[in-house]
């Protein structure tokens, strides 16, 4: 479905990176019958195509620090869009911004060390964003289900 576009022993070696992408090129090419070294020239290819973009460990901050985890959905006046995503954009509290279907609208999530530091971020950087409609915050009180990229 969505590897359409890749050969079987590229889906397979996609597949494989998905369930572990700390799984050595030897690993990986005893599971699908290839030598490590076109294990690794296969992955550089895929790396050097975009379709592989990073490797990444993901850390939970509400597991170490307590931290405060929140959605917004923003909507702005057409003429103040750019405006807006551009000053979320250089925010560091701001993790994610997505263009969603409506007039307009963000999708925002923003990651601080304290409700203090999110309330910070509302109070500074939101609520003076130019042309914004409505905003919406729903903090996050846990996770139950939090899948990163794409599935297979």
């Amino acid at each position: 479905m969505f590897l359409d576009g890749l050969d079987e022993l590229d889906q397979k070696i996609v597949r494989l990176l998905i369930e572990n992408a700390r799984m050595s090129y030897s690993d990986i090419g005893k599971k699908i019958g290839i030598s490590r070294v076109a294990v690794k020239a296969r992955v550089q290819s895929l790396e050097q195509r975009g379709v592989i973009e990073e490797y990444t460990t993901i850390i939970n901050p509400q597991k170490i620090s307590g931290a405060v985890s929140c959605y917004f959905e923003i909507e702005t006046l057409p003429e103040s869009f750019s405006e807006v995503t551009e000053a979320l954009s250089k925010n560091e509290t701001v993790t994610q911004i997505y263009r969603v279907t409506g007039r307009n609208k963000l999708h925002v999530h923003g990651v601080a060390a304290s409700s203090e530091e999110m309330e910070k971020l509302i109070r500074e950087v939101i609520d003076p964003l130019p042309g914004v409609v409505s905003c919406s915050c729903n903090i996050i009180l846990s996770r139950i289900k939090d899948i990163k990229g794409l599935r297979l």
